[in-house]
């Protein structure tokens, strides 16, 4: 798993940097996006499913708000023919995808199916929660009590996602 993680590590990266020196704003947005989908494979391979879910979720309107307001504010470009470094650097670009959609297959696969439960965490929080809680019900005690921090911080994260969605949408019905 640490050379999975460091081999992740390595191509987000590389997308950074190459973000920072893209010729086009396009290009370093969607490679800007190799960093955050690298991020939710690492969450995977640490076990760390409900972050994953809210990075790629974040990761995934980020990119599509970049890609739109790029798109929608770039000025018109003549457009050159292709050259060979065109074709070199998509090809960079579909092998850096499968790459990642393997490492994604390889730390999605040892996770446990849909359905079924494993409850080694799940014990010490089903014996007393009721009491340590107050609550009638379980999963409340557990998500507000136990994991409140943690709650806080994704509901903050998915509203800032959301609101920015609704500004950029505000911004654009006004003009």
């Amino acid at each position: 798993m640490d050379l999975s993680i460091s081999i992740i590590l390595v191509f987000m990266i590389v997308g950074a940097i190459y973000s920072i020196h893209a010729k086009d704003l396009l290009s370093a947005v969607i490679t800007c996006g190799i960093v955050g989908y690298g991020l939710v494979i690492c969450f995977l391979l640490l076990k760390a499913p409900d972050l994953a879910i809210v990075q790629i979720v974040v990761e995934t309107i980020n990119l599509i708000i970049m890609v739109a307001v790029v798109l929608d504010s770039s000025r018109e470009e003549r457009y050159a023919r292709p050259d060979s470094k065109g074709f070199v650097s998509a090809t960079a670009v579909f092998v850096m995808m499968a790459v990642l959609l393997y490492f994604f297959y390889a730390s999605a696969s040892p996770l446990d199916k849909l359905g079924t439960s494993t409850l080694r965490m799940a014990g010490p929080y089903i014996e007393g929660a009721a009491a340590k809680t107050g609550s009638a019900n379980l999963v409340t005690g557990v998500v507000f009590d136990f994991r409140g921090y943690d709650t806080m911080g994704e509901a903050v994260v998915l509203v800032t996602a959301v609101l920015g969605v609704l500004t950029i949408l505000r911004l654009k019905g006004k003009k």
